[in-house]
């Protein structure tokens, strides 16, 4: 587990464990850089993070992670196909508007896309709407008005997204806080980790 600030971020070391030492990683949406910071102490990668945020832009470039402020919404133009071994966006994804674009740049840059997010599906959160309000927890702090998140998503939904757009889900973890959930994650898990390819003809 790794502690991040005042969050412990348990997709930190199921990332790590997916991902091949000497890797080339991309991090879209890196905040301060840890992720890569962590990649870099534990498999020795060697990547770029992805910002938009200019103060963490900042906080990234003070822990010596390499950072390009890029708009994710916009693409990755600049980037070659299969410039890098992984992509990953961590607890990120429910923040973007053009989700299917930004999943298929993934695989255009990557020979392998890492996505973490909120599962919506979490029975403590279909308990709050069913009590009349939009759930809080650690996972989700903000309130409805001061969010930065777009897309409410399920694990079941966004698996039935990579089966009709031609994603492979290669590798699957779903987390209760530290708790590994094997039986229907979609309900029972709060947070959610794909490993992706392209799915042969």
């Amino acid at each position: 587990m790794v502690k991040t600030g005042n969050q412990e971020r348990y997709d930190y070391d199921v990332i790590a464990r997916w991902v091949q030492p000497d890797a080339r990683v991309l991090d879209l949406g890196c905040g301060d850089g840890s992720l890569l910071q962590h990649l870099a102490n534990t498999r020795n990668v060697r990547g770029y993070g992805i910002e938009r945020d200019p103060e963490r832009v900042v906080a990234c470039l003070q822990n010596r992670v390499n950072v390009l402020q890029i708009d994710l919404e916009q693409g990755l133009a600049g980037f070659e196909d299969q410039q890098f071994d992984y992509v990953v966006m961590s607890l990120s994804l429910q923040a973007i508007h053009n989700t299917e674009g930004v999943l298929a740049e993934m695989l255009r840059v990557g020979h392998e896309a890492v996505v973490s997010f909120p599962n919506f599906g979490y029975w403590r959160h279909r308990v709050s709407l069913n009590e009349g309000h939009m759930p809080v927890s650690d996972i989700l702090p903000h309130q409805w008005y001061n969010t930065p998140n777009v897309r409410f998503f399920t694990m079941a939904d966004f698996e039935q997204l990579c089966g009709n757009r031609g994603i492979a889900v290669l590798e699957r973890a779903a987390f209760d806080e530290d708790r590994l959930i094997d039986v229907d994650p979609n309900n029972y898990a709060s947070v959610a980790l794909y490993r992706l390819g392209r799915a042969s003809a």
